[in-house]
């Protein structure tokens, strides 16, 4: 069934209607705190499948220009709801893959589960969007789910396939560990900076 799958809105719309999303971390990674003190100066960022839009009011008080994307309708709606003026403005309705952003390209784009939000065969296109949206120099950071489990989402990426997808535009800069995931993530997920070839 169409609506069934995690590449439409409606898959996700059901999960937030329902309060249903063990993905959310509820605030914001200690990893997260740390990158943006030591990246004072600010910029424009991107925050693609932003959900509940957590780490946007942290990017606004460390001085970045945050855009939060969904296309959640739903988790659109409760973002704006929970983050409230002036910072709901800063939450788009739209496709990550094909929206016209007004402010890119972004000097970041980051990543907290989007990426395994959508099914494996969309991360060749994922990649080269985020690639599209950052000058050369700027930097891909977050955290991404690694493992070798099949199925999903949320879609664990592969150790063995992670060189190939991301080389092409690429470079890693930083790979570590992360002590603070939420339960359906710890072990597996990595924070990752990566700089734009």
């Amino acid at each position: 069934m169409e609506e069934s799958q995690p590449s439409r809105p409606e898959f996700w719309d059901t999960r937030y209607a329902a309060g249903q999303t063990p993905w959310d971390f509820g605030g914001v990674p200690r990893r997260l705190h740390e990158f943006l003190q030591a990246h004072p100066a600010g910029g424009t960022v991107l925050i693609p499948g932003c959900g509940f839009g957590h780490e946007l009011t942290a990017f606004a008080a460390a001085g970045w220009r945050a855009t939060a994307v969904d296309f959640s309708r739903t988790a659109v709606e409760q973002a704006r709801t929970r983050l409230g003026a002036p910072h709901a403005e800063r939450v788009m309705h739209g496709d990550f893959f094909h929206h016209d952003f007004a402010d890119a390209p972004f000097d970041l784009i980051y990543e907290r589960t989007f990426f395994c939000a959508l099914p494996p065969a969309q991360r060749t296109v994922l990649v080269q969007r985020a690639a599209h949206l950052l000058k050369p120099g700027d930097t891909l950071a977050g955290f991404f789910y690694y493992g070798t489990e099949p199925g999903g989402p949320p879609y664990a990426l592969d150790p063995a396939a992670e060189p190939a997808l991301f080389r092409p535009h690429f470079v890693t800069v930083r790979d570590e560990p992360v002590a603070d995931s939420p339960p359906m993530f710890a072990g597996k997920e990595r924070w990752q900076e990566r700089r734009r070839s």
